[in-house]
């Protein structure tokens, strides 16, 4: 049987191949490594060849806003709502004025 590895070194695994200058071929000949499986699981992990990305985040971001309400004019009638009124129900109400 094989060796078992975690994505996190499957991930460190195709990162080397790439930056090691050799072929995918000659990279998994070099550590023992079945090509097959090599690709199978950068198929499953969704990893391209050059679409690794490793991120870093430097600063955590809070995001205010203040939506404004869903005003409904229709004839004399004024309606406001909520901008977290569910649109299911927004359309039971339009159904009901048309």
């Amino acid at each position: 049987m094989g060796i078992m590895r975690s994505q996190y070194q499957w991930q460190n695994i195709f990162k080397e191949q790439e930056n090691s200058g050799l072929t995918i071929v000659g990279y998994c000949r070099q550590h023992q490594i079945s090509t097959a499986t090599f690709y199978a699981c950068r198929k499953k992990l969704a990893v391209s060849q050059s679409a690794f990305i490793q991120a870093k985040i430097t600063q955590q971001v809070k995001v205010f806003s203040n939506p404004e309400p869903i005003c409904l004019n229709i004839g004399s009638a004024a309606l406001t709502l909520p901008s977290t009124t569910p649109a299911p129900y927004l359309a039971l109400l339009l159904r009901e004025f048309i």
